[in-house]
């Protein structure tokens, strides 16, 4: 043999010396087959001294657990009810074999007791698969670090364990853990009910609180991931310290909680997460009384939800509100009473002379007095002993069904082990209205249940207030919570206030939940359905204010035919044109006088005609601009100002080349009057126009376009090219070049003779012209909306005037009012007066 093997032989000697039950004790029955049972009826944090040394740990020196006397007591009831009253296992007896745990300090022999046979022995052999231990399954124990500890052990022989309190996720592992099952969710549920809540009443800035242990750090870690995405940020995390077996703090962890609590003081969250066993937070809830900190919300774990030790701290109510995640209390009908009974018929009294009597046996005598029992189990309720009662109802009826038992008799046949855990994975029944069917992790998605500690000694200490659903994840909330504040409203632990409608987030340090709020600016918005730290920009055609959740449609604008301006220009127009259809009578009237023949003669009526078709052209500016508006505007009235442009421009050259020019050069004088040069200079200029025309209209749009007007967002304007500057530049170019050669013609012919002399009278029109133009173009660099347009045909309409009454004008007052001087020899008496001055 081995040095291991004797070692565990050794082991198993002393546990067949210290574990063997004494007379009348709770933690042993005989039976036909026998359940082990695993408790923690006494408890200390840090109470694993004594693992250094080979003995069972006193476990009466520790604080007792009320809780884990209601499980224990709860094991007891269920095989009795199922040995007495059920139609289980008729004919059969079940038995079962209990050990006091003391928390994670004695779960090592207790296991080595179980895996062992009848004579204390554990044979070390090559196949397990038919052997006989002495459980045929284990109930317990409680927390993870222990279940753990004590599943690595019985998955060697599939020995099936069922845990009724051991929440950690790291238990769902079926490869390192094949054997367990849990009558209990996981703690991906616990977590998933925290945060919903946390969501529920809009708390997004939180403390998180942990234990040293594995359970802190691993439900901790979860909380983190779980916390991703949902817009809920930690303010802070700090770890706290473990206290000693005694229980007397040391000066570190007294400056380590005095830290913690200072912080947690000062801190703008008002909600506190514990992951932690409820033994090591006694003293941290001690100094934060000390502190006189108040208004938080305590979000308790399962370890700690409903801990009758720390609620016996009654001034903790003023520290704020409780509220705890934790099993569903379910109701056992006869339960309450049984445990009654059994706390006050005590066992007889060992006397403690015999080496075998150890608190395992003596779980009574390590209890207080059968009064402070009594007191303690009559505030605890019953919540979680079903998870208990459930455990050992999944066993039976596995066994029930391993064993092909009838209505009337079970065959006592030999159970191994690895037979009735396939049986318990597969159990499928109601048992008090819930249904016991393990998932694929061998865990019993039973409800949650959210518990609000209540301070009034005549009820429930922990009431329910909502119910959390595995299956469907799922929080319910069924009762308001009595707030522990002044005004008795939710309190709120957010980092930074939520932001009015219309406002984005802008982030502030590390935590999305910190931000700063800013107005969304003219032109963009922000609603429910956006990203909150973005605003979204207006479509083209509509428009916000600032901090707006919506864009409304900008308001068209264009020139309107009621407007004061637009009936002033569309008169100043009529007139216009009246005045020009009277002018073209009074030529055509007077066609062979020497007025009109030295205004031009047949090219007078090519200025005049263009004149009355850009006068028509006027009604394209008003009113909402359509297609045809704009192909009028871009051609027709851009067409007819070029002709009337050139036509002056060459009239100011013949000026020029009839009394200087004609004597210099006769011969291209000649030409110019054989050609009919002003005619060609005037086609050749129309189609260049014509060709810059057609140009503009392929590179851009005729079609309108709403353009935004930056003085005044809330309004867009209808034009017909969306550069209409550039536009109105390439189209006006040719006309401000001839405009200006124009004039430089008639400067030059400025001392011909009065009467035949049209010099000044173009230099006015193209000076007005010119200047008008320029002015126009540094208006629009300046101004844009329908000021503009109102200003572009109005320089238009009085160009057009300019030509028509200032060209043409005089000479209609001249035929009109002296016709004694458009005679021909009027005429010839002043070229020879000029010809004799100047001689």
């Amino acid at each position: 043999m081995g040095p291991q093997a004797r070692v565990v032989c050794s082991l198993l000697f002393l546990l067949q010396v210290l574990a063997e039950p004494a007379e009348n004790s709770d933690f042993s029955l005989a039976g036909d087959y026998l359940l082990g049972g695993l408790f923690t009826l006494h408890a200390n944090v840090k109470g694993i001294v004594h693992l250094n040394f080979l003995q069972v740990p006193k476990c009466k020196e520790y604080e007792t657990k009320a809780l884990g006397y209601t499980f224990m007591q709860a094991m007891r009831f269920a095989v009795q009810q199922i040995n007495n009253h059920s139609g289980l296992l008729p004919g059969v007896r079940l038995g079962y074999e209990m050990v006091d745990v003391c928390y994670v300090s004695n779960n090592v022999q207790p296991v080595l007791f179980f895996l062992a046979g009848e004579d204390y022995l554990l044979p070390i052999q090559e196949d397990y698969s038919h052997y006989e231990p002495r459980v045929v399954a284990v109930v317990g124990p409680d927390s993870s670090e222990s279940t753990m500890t004590v599943a690595h052990f019985l998955s060697l022989l599939l020995l099936p364990q069922i845990t009724y309190s051991a929440f950690s996720d790291k238990l769902r592992n079926k490869r390192s853990f094949p054997s367990l099952l849990r009558t209990v969710p996981g703690a991906d549920h616990q977590i998933e009910a925290m945060v919903q809540l946390m969501l529920y009443f809009r708390w997004n800035w939180i403390v998180v609180l942990v234990s040293s242990d594995d359970y802190g750090r691993d439900h901790s870690h979860l909380l983190s991931e779980r916390l991703a995405g949902r817009e809920v940020c930690i303010a802070f995390q700090e770890v706290l310290p473990t206290p000693q077996p005694n229980e007397e703090m040391t000066q570190q962890e007294r400056q380590r909680l005095e830290a913690i609590s200072d912080k947690l003081r000062h801190s703008s969250a008002r909600v506190v997460v514990l992951f932690s066993p409820d033994q090591a937070l006694r003293n941290f809830f001690r100094e934060v009384l000390r502190q006189n900190i108040s208004g938080l919300v305590w979000l308790a774990s399962e370890s700690w939800a409903t801990d009758l030790v720390l609620h016996s701290f009654t001034d903790l109510r003023h520290t704020g509100t409780f509220l705890g995640i934790t099993t569903q209390s379910v109701p056992i009908p006869g339960f309450g009473e049984f445990r009654a009974q059994r706390a006050q018929a005590r066992p007889p009294m060992s006397n403690g002379t015999t080496q075998r009597a150890t608190c395992n046996q003596e779980c009574d005598t390590c209890l207080d007095t059968p009064e402070s029992l009594t007191t303690i189990l009559r505030f605890s309720s019953q919540r979680g002993a079903y998870n208990v009662y459930a455990a050992v109802y999944a066993v039976a009826h596995a066994l029930h069904s391993l064993l092909g038992c009838s209505q009337t008799d079970c065959p006592k046949e030999v159970v191994y082990p690895w037979q009735l855990l396939q049986e318990i994975k597969k159990v499928n029944f109601t048992l008090l209205g819930h249904r016991i069917c393990f998932d694929q992790y061998g865990d019993l998605p039973i409800p949650l249940e959210v518990v609000q500690w209540q301070w009034d000694l005549s009820q429930d200490p922990f009431e329910s207030i909502a119910t959390y659903y595995p299956r469907r994840r799922w929080l319910e909330l069924i009762r308001n919570v009595s707030w522990q504040t002044p005004n008795g409203t939710v309190p709120v632990s957010t980092c930074s206030k939520d932001c009015q409608p219309g406002q984005r987030k802008k982030p502030v340090g590390m935590h999305p939940c910190c931000f700063e709020c800013l107005d969304c600016l003219p032109g963009t918005f922000l609603n429910k359905t956006s990203d909150e730290f973005y605003c979204q920009p207006c479509p083209g055609n509509e428009w916000s204010h600032r901090g707006d959740t919506s864009c409304f449609k900008r308001q068209l604008a264009f020139l309107r035919w009621h407007e004061a301006s637009t009936i002033a220009v569309v008169m100043l127009a009529a007139l216009g044109f009246l005045s020009t259809l009277a002018i073209l009578g009074i030529f055509w009237r007077h066609f062979r006088t020497p007025v009109v023949r030295s205004a031009g003669g047949p090219m007078c009526f090519l200025m005049l005609v263009p004149l009355l078709v850009a006068y028509l052209m006027v009604p394209t500016y008003v009113g909402p601009t359509t297609v045809l508006k704009c192909v009028f505007r871009q051609t027709f009235f851009t067409l007819c100002f070029t002709v009337c442009i050139s036509c002056i421009a060459v009239r100011s050259f013949q000026i020029v080349c009839v009394f200087k020019l004609a004597s210099r050069l006769p011969r291209a004088y000649g030409y110019w009057v054989r050609w009919h040069g002003p005619y060609v200079f005037v086609a050749v200029m129309t189609a260049l126009k014509v060709a810059i025309v057609v140009g503009t209209l392929l590179i851009t749009t005729t079609r309108p376009t709403a353009l935004a007007i930056p003085d005044d967002p809330k309004v867009m304007i209808l034009s017909c090219n969306p550069n209409y500057r550039k536009g109105l530049l390439v189209n006006t170019s040719l006309d401000l070049l001839l405009s200006v050669a124009g004039f430089s013609f008639a400067y030059v012919g400025k001392e011909l003779p009065t009467n035949y002399n049209e010099a000044k009278f173009i230099t006015f029109c193209m000076t007005f012209y010119f200047s008008s133009s320029v002015s126009l173009c540094t208006f629009m660099s300046v101004y844009e909306g329908v000021l503009v347009t109102i200003l572009d045909l109005l320089v238009t309409v009085l160009n057009l005037l300019g030509i028509s009454l200032g060209y043409f004008g005089p000479k209609c007052y001249m035929i009109l009012f002296f016709p004694e001087r458009n005679t021909p020899a009027y005429f010839s008496s002043m070229i020879q007066g000029y010809t004799m001055r100047r001689d």
